[in-house]
């Protein structure tokens, strides 16, 4: 069992954790499908006891094997659209009761962004806002393994469906992820987002405009006091919120190519070693976020079809294009040159 003394680094490789709430909200849907508690924790650390405690917080591959366990129990492989319908913003704790005084959607998401990693470091978020679209990102910082279907379905559709609570009025918008479209049929539900499959990355997509719509329980007071709970579980967790930001900001160079983890750690005023475990510390590496940078910049100058694929690859600082394609087919699947007539149509 992890508790949240234990969501630091351990040794080399980060440990993910998420908080037991999860398996709280977990174990109250399968309730529909009369799945006891005690069935669906069977064979696990997880207990009843450990449920009733706030505080505790579990391994994010425990996690992964209650999801996968509550599937075969439940016998229903589109859990992830359950999951997420059913999603409302207190199953995030001090978090989502942050977000629910916040004045405005802008506003909710700087919070979400600033504090996501009190609640896991399995999955990061990035906020582009590019002329009139906005676009949420999550990445992925472990392997989701046999239940990735679930754990992004559910995230994007209880976002989206939170969203919508927030505001008090359904949402347009459309997500993308990047996974192949499930064998089974979307619940049908007219709170489900627009959902397209097989796509670059994963995203939340939507009209910036809806950033400023005032949230309908806005209380200052309210959110100084969550706040002020958020920012004591994050320094309990150990956790840097602003360091993630910064090394992404740094890590593209003024001109072409990409800063090396010393030219980065110069500018933050660190050595090297030391950024290296800060950023272990979030559950994530130096070249995890290099590697980001360059795949959402490969999707934007494949799009400009002046470049050839031998320029992509030397703007994105690959010392030859196979090395390039390879890269390519590692994030999305495909070659650029076929990602780019797909674009293309």
């Amino acid at each position: 069992m992890m508790t949240r003394t234990t969501a630091n680094m351990l040794g080399a490789k980060p440990l993910h954790t998420v908080p037991v709430s999860l398996v709280r909200h977990l174990v109250d849907l399968v309730e529909r499908w009369h799945i006891p508690a005690d069935e669906l924790l069977a064979g696990t650390m997880v207990t009843e006891e450990c449920l009733r405690d706030p505080f505790e917080r579990i391994a994010v591959e425990t996690m992964h094997d209650l999801l996968h366990r509550a599937r075969l129990l439940a016998g229903e492989p589109a859990l992830g659209y359950y999951l997420g319908l059913q999603k409302r913003a207190s199953v995030y704790g001090y978090l989502g009761f942050a977000v629910t005084h916040a004045s405005s959607l802008r506003e909710a998401l700087a919070l979400v962004l600033r504090f996501a990693p009190m609640f896991s470091t399995a999955l990061t978020l990035e906020l582009r806002v590019e002329g009139s679209v906005a676009s949420l990102h999550l990445h992925e910082q472990t392997n989701l393994g046999p239940v990735r279907d679930v754990v992004l379905i559910s995230m994007v559709v209880g976002m989206h469906a939170i969203a919508c609570a927030l505001i008090g009025r359904e949402q347009d918008g459309l997500v993308e992820l990047a996974i192949p479209e499930p064998s089974y049929p979307p619940k049908e539900s007219p709170l489900l987002p627009k959902i397209r499959f097989g796509q670059p990355s994963n995203r939340l997509v939507f009209d910036a405009a809806s950033l400023d719509a005032p949230i309908v329980t806005a209380d200052r007071t309210a959110l100084s006091l969550a706040q002020t709970l958020c920012e004591r579980a994050l320094e309990e967790l150990g956790f840097d919120t602003e360091l993630l930001d910064r090394v992404r900001r740094l890590v593209a160079g003024e001109g072409a190519g990409f800063r090396t983890l010393e030219e980065v750690a110069k500018r933050l005023h660190m050595s090297p070693r030391t950024l290296k475990r800060r950023l272990a510390a979030q559950g994530v590496s130096f070249s995890a976020l290099v590697d980001q940078e360059r795949r959402e910049q490969a999707l934007v100058l494949l799009r400009q079809h002046r470049l050839s694929i031998d320029d992509v690859a030397e703007r994105l600082d690959y010392s030859t294009a196979s090395t390039f394609v390879r890269a390519f087919h590692r994030w999305m699947g495909t070659t650029p040159a076929a990602y780019r007539r797909r674009a293309r149509a």
